[in-house]
């Protein structure tokens, strides 16, 4: 059916600052998980998932090793999640997805953003209703009808499922994202997933071009600069 989705790999980095700040990413996210679920991965299944993905990523051992132990210690930083949405260039729309220590100081960050590009800061809620909050997992197999049939028998809802060039790419609803994960590997056998996370997907894209798109890209930068910003979800397409 041809659903889009962005893949983390799609922006990883090629310099060492980039890097640096994808590590320290991850580094946070994997601190979180460790210090409210535990910081065993075989008991957190999050934390696993979390390892995975870093792995997939190049994120280096030591900074996940780094991240774990500061859990253990169970003193740090308390870092909460945040979610903001709003409207960009052209009529686009973003998702922006934070941990913070200190909320206030993040939301001010986040809507300089915005309004630095001619971009308007919105409500809870505002655009996620155009986006769908989706598990994805995307992994090499050969039989799209037994992944499927594995799925509806653990009674999960599928909101798509398709197979193109031997992979085969799921969607189901993030609220099921541990289950279904571990359905796919009852059903397909120990599969290495080339994708496993749960994203925003946009119901439609929008096209920019010209100045929208000069605004479009300063105003990704001025977020991606940010440390609390884990992830950015929007619905353009450059022409």
């Amino acid at each position: 059916m041809g659903r889009a989705y962005q893949n983390r790999k799609e922006s990883m980095a090629k310099t060492s600052d980039m890097k640096a700040k994808v590590y320290s990413r991850y580094g946070r996210e994997i601190y979180v998980s460790a210090k409210s679920g535990g910081a065993d991965p075989s008991n957190n299944l999050s934390l696993r998932s979390l390892i995975d993905r870093a792995k997939k990523d190049q994120v280096p051992t030591h900074v996940i090793d780094k991240a774990i132990e500061k859990a253990k210690g169970g003193a740090g930083e308390d870092f909460f999640p945040a979610r903001y949405e709003g409207y960009g260039p052209g009529g686009s729309m973003a998702i922006i997805e934070c941990l913070t220590d200190n909320p206030n100081r993040t939301f001010g960050d986040v809507r300089l953003a915005f309004t630095k590009t001619d971009c308007k800061i919105g409500t809870q809620g505002s655009v996620a209703h155009q986006f769908d909050h989706v598990a994805i997992f995307v992994f090499d197999f050969d039989n799209e009808e037994a992944a499927f049939d594995g799925l509806m028998a653990d009674d999960i809802d599928v909101t798509d499922i398709e197979y193109d060039d031997g992979k085969v790419s799921v969607f189901v609803s993030h609220t099921d994202y541990f289950k279904a994960k571990q359905s796919l590997l009852n059903s397909c056998g120990e599969v290495d997933f080339e994708v496993d996370e749960v994203q925003f997907i946009p119901h439609d894209y929008v096209f920019i071009e010209g100045d929208d798109t000069v605004l479009f890209d300063k105003f990704m930068t001025m977020l991606d600069e940010l440390d609390d910003v884990q992830q950015v979800y929007h619905n353009v397409k450059l022409l």
